[in-house]
């Protein structure tokens, strides 16, 4: 009898349910609803790439269930936005994503409206190297009729890639010399060599690269003073055997405009990924390329920012870098490997390894150079600046080679961990001093045995230890030096460089590091 009771119990609710759901009507919008934001800024895309994907929140505050009977792209099928409302696509064929009817938004509720474009320039403008495209979202129509603006500024572009075999799907990658017995060898890199007419980056138009662009034997890559290069995932620039690379930025009047220095970075533009590491590979200076040069240019943002090998007895070194930042890498800064680099006026910082890493013995000279590194993404197993004089192969053998030179000359070595320099010698020709830097290690353990005999005049010299360097925001890679500084004042002039790396005269004596002490501004 309970059972049969219980039974006529839920029997009626559940037709009352089902009752009340019948007559829940919904009613004509009224033209009352509200928006997260009366603008969608698309931020800056490229010509023929897609955006991410931007919300905006639509709320209805009324006590009433409504039903909106249209949202729509003013330009119709013609708009490049394309929408997304609370997961339906809208209406089939050429409206689909533009056109949408009966939306229905219960009382006190709010829906999601997703919203993305891929834009064509050259439908827009013959002429412009930029275009602010925009558009409208219309909500109903007539008297109630409200709208809110989509607005993206859309940059032609340089697209270099390689080629896709139409049948296949294949991707072409890149063939040379890898091992250096003179036969070209196949490799993995997808990418292609660049043509003698591509060889030479201008400011006229930002560069997009997928893959590889390669520099073969006899060829120069050169980019003048205010070129922009950005990088797809997996991509980059190698300078093979005999090849150059070249970029000669100029110093800027505006230092946040950097309007005459070269940036390399990602291809995404948004401002969600202007501090985001590993969003591309790196510039690969190969074994046999030569003479490479890189005078004021901001590289950030990718695995490795410059991986230089080999080429370490060259008459001229390999790599030479002045006036130039390395931001953001999500392995090293700079990685060197048995290679020659000789660095002035250079600031490295944030890397997920170390910002600076002499591996494999090498020769390399550092003068006013900023290498700190106050990574805070994940846990960092290197120090800021690392050399050694090996390499571990796949067995498990270790092979060393001669650090001839490692000189650190009115430098600033720091970071957020301690000690931020690990010098690790297996056997080979060991050749290193700091002078006149300001360095963090305070590691008791250490201090005083092997390599970190900090008294030991041939190879630690005017050295200050562990003292704060007055960074402007390190975390933000904003690396100016403040009064306070444990730099002001400890350099020598017997290294200095007379200008700093925003072209301001050096005092005497000069501070450590890349830049000028300066006062704040609160």
């Amino acid at each position: 009898m309970k059972r049969l009771l219980s039974f006529f119990i839920c029997l009626g609710i559940i037709v009352m349910w089902s009752s009340c759901r019948e007559n829940f009507e919904f009613s004509p919008s009224t033209g009352n609803l509200e928006f997260e934001r009366d603008t969608v800024y698309l931020d800056t895309v490229f010509t023929n790439i897609g955006s991410s994907t931007y919300n905006l929140k639509v709320y209805n505050r009324s006590d009433d269930d409504i039903v909106i009977p249209t949202i729509q792209l003013e330009n119709g099928t013609g708009s490049f936005y394309r929408m997304n409302v609370d997961g339906t696509t809208g209406l089939e064929g050429d409206q689909e994503g533009k056109f949408f009817e009966n939306v229905e938004l219960l009382a006190n509720d709010s829906l999601f409206i997703f919203i993305e474009t891929t834009i064509d320039i050259e439908t827009l403008s013959s002429t412009d190297t930029q275009f602010l495209y925009t558009d409208r979202i219309l909500f109903d129509s007539g008297n109630n009729q409200q709208d809110v603006d989509l607005v993206t500024l859309v940059k032609d572009a340089v697209f270099i890639f390689p080629s896709r075999d139409e049948t296949t799907g294949i991707i072409e990658t890149l063939t040379f010399d890898v091992d250096g017995d003179g036969t070209p060898d196949e490799t993995t890199l997808q990418g292609r060599f660049l043509e003698d007419d591509e060889l030479a980056f201008t400011n006229e138009r930002p560069y997009v690269i997928y893959g590889y662009a390669g520099v073969g034997a006899g060829q120069t890559l050169t980019m003048e003073p205010g070129t922009r290069v950005h990088f797809h995932a997996d991509s980059g620039i190698i300078v093979t055997d005999g090849g150059t690379l070249n970029i000669n930025g100029a110093l800027s009047t505006d230092s946040e405009a950097q309007e005459n220095e070269v940036i390399l970075e990602g291809d995404r533009l948004e401002p969600l990924f202007a501090d985001v590491p590993g969003q591309w590979g790196t510039i690969w200076l190969f074994n046999g390329s030569m003479d490479n040069t890189i005078n004021y240019a901001t590289i950030k943002n990718a695995t490795i920012g410059v991986l230089s090998e080999g080429n370490q007895e060259a008459t001229n070194d390999k790599l030479t870098i002045s006036n130039s930042q390395i931001y953001n890498s999500s392995a090293f800064g700079i990685l060197g490997r048995a290679t020659s680099i000789a660095a002035e006026n250079v600031v490295i910082n944030n890397a997920g390894q170390s910002s600076f890493a002499g591996t494999f013995g090498g020769k390399y000279n550092f003068t006013h150079c900023t290498i700190a590194n106050y990574w805070n993404n994940s846990f960092r197993q290197f120090p800021a600046l690392l050399l050694n004089d090996f390499i571990v192969d796949e067995n498990n053998t270790v092979f060393t080679n001669d650090l001839t030179e490692a000189n650190f000359n009115n430098c600033i070595i720091y970071g957020n961990d301690n000690p931020e320099f690990l010098l690790e010698n297996e056997g080979a020709v060991f050749n290193f001093k700091f002078n006149n830097c300001l360095l963090r290690f305070d590691n008791s353990s250490l201090s005083g045995t092997g390599n970190y005999v900090f008294s030991d005049m041939m190879f630690y010299e005017g050295n200050i230890f562990n003292t704060d360097p007055d960074f402007e925001a390190p975390f933000e890679n904003l690396m100016r030096i403040g009064q306070d500084s444990g730099a002001n004042g400890i350099g020598s002039a017997s290294f200095i460089i007379p200008n700093d790396i925003l072209g301001d005269a050096r005092t005497s004596p000069p501070d450590a590091g890349a830049y000028n002490s300066t006062i704040f501004e609160d």
